[in-house]
Order: structure tokens, then sequence, then C-alpha cells
């Protein structure tokens, strides 16, 4: 039997508002949007919009959990658990999700972050625990792992694992900058992880 029309409905409602807050933010940013608006776009009433979301904090939460949590953590459960080399990994699964994500929903919730960040520290510091430390912890556990089988050697890269996100953050931040003379978001990220890994690869896996 299939489930009740109204129950599913309302299972879904909190996604609905969330993509409405999305689309909002992205179109009048952080400060300017206002809740009305958001319950207007997800076609509910202010009101029932408060059951699930008390304030816009909690609204624009939502919307980094859908959009970029999500991604995050898939790509953490990819490290956790491949059967991949190294080198297989990081030209693979690691490029692919870099490449991405600066034409992404997340290249949205990014410049909101650096357009209106200051102003909202604990926004901030929202997507540095749930997202930025999430992903440097899982790098730097996937750069151990490739030393411990003899495929990295020691470098800074384990001290630094921003270096290996470093492409994807420089092409999302310049296309957003400059849209008329956009980076070639691919060719970058391929040449990046040429360099990096002519810099970690040893003796014994290079081809």
């Amino acid at each position: 039997m299939s489930e009740p029309r109204y129950r599913r409905r309302k299972e879904e409602r909190p996604q609905e508002i969330t993509d409405a807050a999305f689309a909002v933010f992205a179109e009048k940013g952080y400060a300017a949007t206002r809740v009305q608006e958001v319950a207007k776009r997800a076609g509910v009433s202010k009101g029932l919009m408060y059951l699930y979301f008390k304030t816009k904090e909690e609204l624009f939460k939502a919307v980094i959990k859908s959009v970029v949590i999500r991604r995050v953590d898939a790509l953490v459960d990819v490290v956790e658990n491949t059967d991949l080399s190294s080198e297989e990994f990081l030209r693979g699964p690691m490029a692919e999700f870099m490449k991405r994500i600066p034409g992404s929903p997340v290249a949205v919730v990014i410049r909101l972050l650096l357009s209106e960040g200051p102003r909202h520290p604990d926004l901030v510091d929202y997507y540095w625990e749930n997202v930025v430390s999430k992903g440097l912890g899982a790098i730097s556990r996937f750069v151990e792992r490739g030393i411990e089988r003899g495929e990295f050697r020691k470098s800074a890269v384990s001290d630094l694992p921003q270096i290996l996100l470093a492409p994807m953050m420089l092409s999302t931040v310049w296309n957003m900058l400059f849209a008329k003379r956009r980076l070639d978001s691919d060719k970058l990220i391929d040449t990046h992880v040429d360099m990096l890994l002519d810099y970690i690869r040893t003796e014994t896996v290079r081809p």
C-alpha cells in the first residue's frame, strides 16, 4: 500500500523549504533575505515554516547541510573505504570531487560566506566544524595512509592538507570575481594533481 499523500508531503516539506531558502539566499544574500520571502517561495505560511526552522540562521545551516555537508560526507566515506591506490584515488574520486565544486551550488554557499561571513561568525564556525574540518581531517588521514603504504613520502602536505584543495578554492573564487576571464578548472586541478604527485610520490612507485 502506498504512503498517504499528506504524509509524504509533510516529510518532504523541510527539504522544499530548504530548497526555497537556497534560491532566495543565492539571489539576495543572507542579510537581505527575509523569512517571509522564503515561506512564499516554498508555498507555505510563515507560521508553518517556523515549525521547522525557528530562525534565519537555522535556515542557512539547513542549506549548508543539504548543499555541502552531504557531498563532503560522501567524499569522506569514499576516502575511508576506497580500495584504490593513493594515486588512483587522487586522479579519480578526489579530482572529480574538486572539479564539480566551482560550478556547483557549493560555490554559491562559499560566495555567501565570503561576502557575509565576517558579520555572522556563528555561520562560519558551523561551516568550519561541519565541512572544512571534516574534509581536512579525511585528507590528512588519506595522506598518512599513503605514507604508511609506502606510496607517499613524508612532506609538508601532512601538516598542510589545504594544499590538496588549493586549486579548487582558487578556481571557485577566481570565477566569482572574474566571470569573463574564467579559469579552466579541470585543467588547473589535473595539473595540480600531477605536480603534487611528483612532490609526494616515493621513488618506488614513480612511473
